[in-house]
């Protein structure tokens, strides 16, 4: 393993002292010799040591953070039952984590840039582990969203770090395997998050109920603080660069435009839609259009603002940003509705839940880490091809349910069918939108991207949640719909939005 110095990659490397003997020592006597050696390869184990530590607390605040994202869909019924809380407030509870760490990705990168990554991560850890003690001890559902968007805040300060930290702390080969595990993390938090959920929940731990999803956080994030003290770099910036202007007028801008957004699609349909539901939604627009026009000006000036408006501009990354916010939308709602049926309508246990949606986050790990290596001839009909495998998959899933059984088996050929579109219709996209992009815009690009992938999934929680909440408490020609039939409702809809996304890759690819 090839690494640079824990304490920063520009660390000057030990000199070889059998080298560097003052004048008159013996640099030949077999026993010096062997004694240097052996100082020498000491000095080397314990850097690599050192080194794998740092990664190892670096991949676990990760791991924490995306298993959180998961972990609390599974507990979603749960909360709502002890907390007595309405749709809109388990809408809440699962999309306030993304709301602030959406609005504060870029922020967040760059306070690192200012102030030192190592600082702001173990700032952020701090945070993401205080706010998760306080959700698990949340007495009621407005507690529990309020830490939540401090949750998010925390892992937006944390989670931007990391990959900072890799590319400076590692170089060649070491750097190549560290991102290769940064990867694999991701996957697998994805996937654990839906069984680890579903076993705290069943566990039901000194009668806590939901409350260890969160509280689960706790140890850990105290083990990784004191171990981060140890090992990651704590000084300043300090880089021959000029870190950039945070750019906090556009950041208030963008964070009021999706509030403004969020909150009437999350309560307008339990409010029955009233008039302030509607001025919000205008508000958000107007709000958006300011943003834009700021962070033009701030362009021209020469300014660093939030968004870099020349980024839109590269070739494929504003129909990036289109697909991209497609299929975090329908991973995000998929995963929710899909929660509330099997949980609420079919009467299953939070660990027979997260056992089901076992098949959708393991095949989608397994194709994201794999679809570089497909033939180079499949690569550009990857992302059309994936959205056109989610929507025929999501749509048999809701067929399968629509009965009111339990799918049977076809249902787990749905539910792979769905990560393995999924994964297509994200991960070449995300791939082929950064390697458009100029070197100089390339921090830019991928921080843009990452915000619209969690606003995807913000926007998919509220809109086809909120879709499943309204069908499941209207009433048909026949009575109230069932939850089977909600859910059906909300999975054509997800296809639909996948199938969008599917000609959008089309039209790209002629193009």
């Amino acid at each position: 393993m090839t690494t640079t110095s824990p304490t920063g990659p520009d660390t000057e490397p030990v000199p070889n002292l059998a080298k560097s003997q003052p004048p008159g020592t013996d640099s030949d006597s077999p026993v010096t010799g062997r004694a240097e050696a052996s100082s020498t390869d000491s000095e080397a184990a314990a850097t690599d040591n050192r080194s794998r530590l740092l990664l190892g607390v670096l991949l676990g605040a990760l791991f924490m953070a995306a298993l959180d994202v998961f972990i609390v869909n599974v507990a979603a019924p749960t909360i709502g039952s002890d907390l007595r809380a309405s749709g809109a407030d388990l809408q809440l509870v699962v999309a306030g984590y993304a709301i602030t760490y959406s609005v504060l990705m870029i922020t967040g990168a760059r306070l690192g840039d200012r102030l030192g990554h190592g600082r702001v991560h173990l700032a952020g850890l701090a945070v993401f582990t205080a706010a998760s003690l306080a959700c698990g001890l949340a007495r009621g559902s407005t507690e529990l969203i309020v830490f939540r968007l401090v949750q998010g805040a925390g892992s937006a300060l944390m989670i931007t770090q990391v990959l900072s930290l890799i590319q400076r702390m590692f170089t060649g080969e070491a750097r190549a395997r560290a991102l290769g595990a940064y990867s694999a993390v991701l996957a697998v938090g994805a996937a654990a998050g839906q069984v680890v959920g579903g076993v705290l929940v069943s566990a039901d731990l000194f009668g806590t109920g939901w409350r260890p999803v969160f509280l689960v956080n706790v140890p850990v994030g105290v083990v990784l603080l004191l171990l981060g003290r140890r090992v990651l770099p704590l000084g300043g910036a300090g880089g021959r660069e000029r870190a950039r202007a945070l750019d906090l007028p556009g950041l208030v801008l963008l964070g009021a435009s999706v509030s403004l957004l969020t909150v009437p699609l999350v309560l307008g349909q339990e409010e029955d839609w009233p008039r302030w539901s509607w001025l919000s939604l205008a508000g958000a627009v107007a709000l958006f259009a300011v943003f834009c026009g700021h962070e033009a000006r701030l362009a021209r000036r020469g300014g660093a603002p939030l968004i870099t408006p020349r980024v839109l501009r590269h070739p494929g990354v504003g129909g990036a940003v289109f697909r991209i916010l497609a299929a975090m939308s329908v991973n995000a709602g998929f995963l929710f509705a899909l929660t509330l049926h099997v949980q609420g309508g079919l009467g299953y246990s939070a660990l027979r839940a997260g056992l089901t949606f076992g098949p959708t986050a393991v095949v989608f790990g397994a194709v994201s880490l794999t679809w570089r290596k497909w033939p180079a001839a499949w690569q550009r009909a990857l992302a059309p091809a994936g959205f056109a495998l989610t929507a025929v998959s999501v749509a048999g899933v809701g067929l399968a349910f629509h009965g009111g059984g339990d799918g049977g088996a076809v249902l787990y050929a749905g539910f792979a069918g769905t990560g393995a579109g999924l994964a297509l219709a994200f991960s070449p996209t995300l791939t082929g939108a950064l390697a458009t992009v100029r070197p100089e815009d390339a921090a830019d690009a991928s921080g843009l991207l990452a915000t619209v992938a969690q606003l995807g999934q913000l926007i998919g929680v509220a809109s086809f949640g909120t879709l499943f909440l309204n069908r499941l408490e209207s009433f048909g020609p026949l009575g109230p719909y069932s939850s089977a039939e909600a859910f059906s409702v909300c999975a054509w809809a997800l296809a639909g939005t996948a199938a969008v996304g599917a000609v959008s890759g089309l039209v790209l690819r002629r193009r």
